[in-house]
């Protein structure tokens, strides 16, 4: 079974974490499968959903299927897959060629919750639920959760989900700004690809734009200054700027292709 699973909608693709006798918790093999799809989406994708089949998101790290092989002892390195595969992963999903939206559908803990937050858009269920747990084991969070919470929600809203460990249900995400959409649990995935579909459909720049949006989150402002600087000369040489502009001025609907 694909641990893995990844679907096509036009030019939109939908990726699956597909192990949900588990909520589709990360493995090292999990990762290996992502990043392999990734592969795919980057080089055909024009938006992407990221989802997980069943009951859950992506619930953490796989701590029951030897995520902590050799806890106890004197050279146990509890933070080595955070450096081979966590972080390059981040990494790749916040500069992912292709804007993208996470279709969030029950539980988002640990690293899942930093899978999710990390998307351009992110849509919940009602069913769906954020949580960072590493207190209760005795870690502390990781997948950038630490950076994506507090410049998102704030500190202190951040510390109490952090610190205390406690569910955050999506309608209170909503209402913190942790995310962009509450939807039935029915309509999410329908949701997620019209969205996308509409992502797709836009123009080059769009790629550039988040971007642009991760660079502000990391950044001073005239670091900004100087990204939209270089960013405004290389979508000004796309063809659909120049659809753009002729649409504008046709007063019609732009025909964006994505070059």
């Amino acid at each position: 079974m694909a641990l893995v699973e990844l679907e096509w909608h036009g030019d939109v693709a939908v990726v699956r974490l597909n192990d949900p006798a588990t909520l589709n918790a990360v493995s090292l093999a999990v990762m290996d499968e992502l990043s392999a799809a990734l592969d795919q989406v980057e080089a055909r994708a024009r938006a992407m959903v990221l989802t997980g089949t069943g009951k859950g998101f992506c619930s953490g790290a796989n701590l029951a299927g030897g995520g902590l092989t050799g806890i106890g002892e004197a050279d146990y390195d509890a933070g080595i897959g955070l450096e081979t595969h966590i972080n390059p992963l981040m990494v790749r999903l916040t500069q992912l060629a292709c804007p993208w939206i996470s279709a969030v559908n029950g539980a988002a803990a640990g690293v899942g919750a930093s899978f999710a937050l990390a998307g351009d858009l992110i849509i919940a269920s009602e069913k769906a639920y954020f949580l960072q747990a590493f207190a209760k084991v005795g870690l502390v969070p990781d997948g950038g959760s630490t950076a994506l919470l507090v410049k998102t929600i704030g500190r202190v809203r951040a510390m109490e989900m952090m610190l205390l460990a406690e569910r955050l249900p999506a309608a209170k995400a909503l209402d913190w700004g942790l995310i962009n959409r509450v939807v039935s649990d029915e309509r999410l995935l329908d949701e997620a690809v019209a969205l996308a579909g509409q992502l797709g459909g836009g123009a080059a720049s769009l790629r550039e734009i988040r971007k642009l949006a991760w660079t502000a989150v990391d950044g001073s402002f005239a670091d900004s200054l100087s990204a939209e600087r270089v960013a405004q000369r290389k979508v000004g040489q796309t063809k659909d700027h120049v659809e753009g502009v002729m649409a504008f001025v046709q007063k019609r609907p732009a025909q964006f292709t994505g070059a």
